[in-house]
């Protein structure tokens, strides 16, 4: 192409850069990171609600808190669907997919679905309690409904960020990037708040605990981390959990509540945190500091390569995590840790005093040595699938423009 050529096309590529990058970021993109940061934080005032007074009526300021995260991705994904369908130009339509003759973009319609999933499971979730009873189990139909709902409106969130990020340059650009590190370290609370009944202090010298870590966790960290581009994006994420997890042991005993329903075994006055984080930022910083030798290694790595990669992170993942995470758990279980600022004199107001967390003992989830070494295998092979899947994901998020 002359000179002359390129300026004949030069008002044509202006126009088109104009219509293809990202200027500022989205409204959309804000409401759904407001949506989801709700949630998480409803989620944990939930549990802690649970523990604390027991069952409640619906209308619970934490019931709210997690529905008006929902209305409010909903709402908000609705109202693009909708104007981009009935009132956007063609450009706006191709720049978008199209479902069931609706379009919008492509994490619209996913944090739609899953703002809708999560309010049919609030009626579901009560009626479950009426006719099984009141539980504080965390695994319930209910409630897996409940969590699909969030991740697809945390994961539709993500990919609104994706596209625009994608879409973008420069200062503004990064400004997305770190974006999504933020959502991803919100992403990872929701996470290791499933993770809750076999993340307990108890379970730190059983498998299982490392074999649940294993499940998700390095999916999440991998996923953003790649997508994003940012350097320090796995330790940000753990730095979010881990600072967010540590507030609320310091900040919810200071709010006075007592129990509403019986058994009670243990006196109860105010709100109960839910225990101290898991030290998952330490692999986290390791892995961060051999990303850029890798990267450098296998810059364009193949099918085979990509393998030897995830099982190397997930190696280093587990390895680090029993490394800090058992003589962590001893400290725990000892008298040191019994204060205000590692939360282990906290229990919940239905927690027997001969239970383990009470009488501070270990729970060998598994019988033997074979089980034991059975859920380790288990640990270091879910570690590097899930890796593998957040490098498969990650990758192609870098692709998302719509």
């Amino acid at each position: 192409m002359n000179a002359t050529t390129l300026r004949s096309h030069m008002p044509t590529l202006a126009a088109d850069y104009a219509e293809s990058t990202v200027v500022a970021i989205p409204w959309y993109v804000w409401t759904c990171v407001i949506a989801t940061a709700c949630i998480g934080s409803g989620l944990y005032w939930d549990i802690s609600w649970h523990l604390t007074i027991g069952r409640d009526t619906f209308w619970t300021p934490a019931h709210l808190l997690i529905q008006f995260g929902a209305v409010l991705a909903g709402l908000s994904s609705a109202y693009l669907i909708f104007r981009t369908t009935l009132f956007g130009d063609a450009t706006a339509k191709e720049g978008s997919v199209r479902v069931l003759g609706f379009y919008g973009p492509l994490g619209a319609f996913i944090c739609a679905w899953g703002a809708g999933a999560m309010l049919i499971s609030a009626p579901f979730d009560d009626w479950w309690h009426n006719a099984y009873g009141l539980d504080v189990k965390i695994i319930s139909p209910p409630h897996q409904l409940l969590g699909l709902g969030i991740e697809g409106i945390s994961f539709g969130a993500v990919i609104l960020i994706a596209g625009a990020m994608n879409r973008s340059y420069g200062a503004i650009r990064d400004r997305l990037s770190h974006l999504m590190v933020l959502l991803g370290g919100f992403i990872l609370i929701n996470n290791m708040m499933g993770r809750l009944e076999f993340t307990d202090r108890v379970l730190t010298h059983s498998a299982v605990m490392y074999m649940a870590l294993s499940i998700g966790a390095p999916m999440i960290l991998e996923t953003y981390s790649r997508a994003s581009g940012y350097r320090w994006a796995r330790t940000l994420m753990a730095t979010i959990y881990t600072a967010y997890f540590m507030l609320a042991v310091w900040i919810f005993p200071l709010f006075q509540a007592e129990p509403k329903l019986g058994p009670v075994y243990q006196r109860v006055t105010h709100m109960i945190p839910l225990g101290f984080p898991v030290l998952i930022i330490v692999p986290c910083v390791v892995m961060d500091l051999l990303w850029p030798k890798l990267n450098a290694r296998w810059p364009d790595a193949g099918f085979g390569i990509k393998w030897l990669e995830a099982a190397l992170i997930g190696s280093v993942f587990v390895l680090l995590l029993i490394a800090v995470e058992w003589p962590f758990g001893s400290f725990l279980m000892s008298p040191l840790a019994s204060n205000g600022f590692f939360g282990t004199r906290y229990f919940a107001y239905m927690i027997p005093a001969n239970a383990p967390e009470v009488r501070n003992v270990f729970v060998h989830f598994e019988d033997n040595a074979v089980q034991f070494s059975r859920n380790l295998v288990l640990a270091f092979v879910f570690a590097t699938l899930f890796t593998r899947l957040g490098i498969m994901f990650g990758n192609w998020m870098r692709k998302v423009r719509r």
